[in-house]
């Protein structure tokens, strides 16, 4: 049976796509069968993995068209891992799911045919709580969120925080917290390091113990379509994320979640 991810934080720039993209990998080469779910209409986990300008449909189709997810996945060069395409259409999903019923669990719908064929689907959301995040986390078993090692990071949780106890209240009862990510760190900056100690100060065991560094390869891996296991597996970026899979699956065989 899948468990359902969403990679969700509503403030930008905090490695959301970076994580999607590299989890799914290193979960793939732990023999995990994965679909990426591309649910921002950026689309980069699509050409993160790959698979920009290789599609004639993508998400929006299946959202808005209800066509079969499984139809429009695409293979990646990982034999594990399958990715829903996103593209720019995607915005006006927004606009025209407004109107339908049960508009908030469409994709919860979509998904349940595929629960026996994947271990894990991993949601990359767009920056935002409209509709797109607002499926991703109704039909997601928990949510895993990236908090970039920066001066606002407690700032931003609080307010993450609010938004999970309504969305518990109101779409998904038994959505939990997968963990807290750490991203960017820095470890030469004494900023970076206060951080890490304040949040681990007040969110304690549900931050991961993998905490994921400013690397080079790991910024560079995205512009040639791959992820970092297959762009330089013995970079410091590529050890973290492969760390950080163990985590993920381990989560699973305590019973993982936390609640909001």
């Amino acid at each position: 049976m899948a468990r359902i991810i969403a990679i969700a934080n509503q403030k930008g720039g905090v490695g959301k796509t970076t994580t999607t993209i590299n989890l799914a990998a290193s979960l793939a080469v732990a023999d995990m069968r994965v679909l990426v779910i591309d649910a921002d209409p950026q689309g980069n986990s699509t050409s993160g993995l790959g698979q920009r300008g290789k599609f004639r449909r993508s998400f929006y189709h299946c959202l808005v068209l209800n066509e079969s997810i499984e139809a429009i996945a695409l293979q990646t060069e990982l034999p594990n891992l399958k990715i829903v395409p996103s593209e720019k259409i995607l915005v006006a999903a927004e606009i025209e799911l407004v109107d339908l019923e049960q508009r908030e669990f469409r994709l919860r719908r979509l998904l349940e045919p595929l629960l026996n064929s994947y271990d894990y689907i991993l949601i990359d959301c767009p920056p935002s709580l409209g509709l797109l995040t607002l499926n991703a986390l109704a039909a997601a078993n928990s949510v895993l969120i990236p908090i970039q090692c920066e001066y606002f990071a407690l700032e931003g949780v609080s307010e993450l925080w609010d938004t999970l106890v309504k969305i518990r209240r109101t779409l998904n009862p038994s959505l939990t917290i997968e963990g807290f990510l750490l991203t960017m760190f820095d470890e030469r900056t004494n900023l970076s390091n206060q951080v890490v100690s304040d949040l681990r100060d007040f969110l304690g065991s549900q931050v991961f113990s993998t905490i994921i560094p400013r690397n080079v390869r790991l910024a560079e891996a995205p512009s040639h379509g791959k992820p970092i296991v297959l762009y330089d597996i013995k970079s410091k970026g590529a050890e973290s994320y492969l760390r950080l899979a163990k985590e993920v699956i381990n989560n699973v065989k305590k019973g993982s979640g936390q609640g909001a």
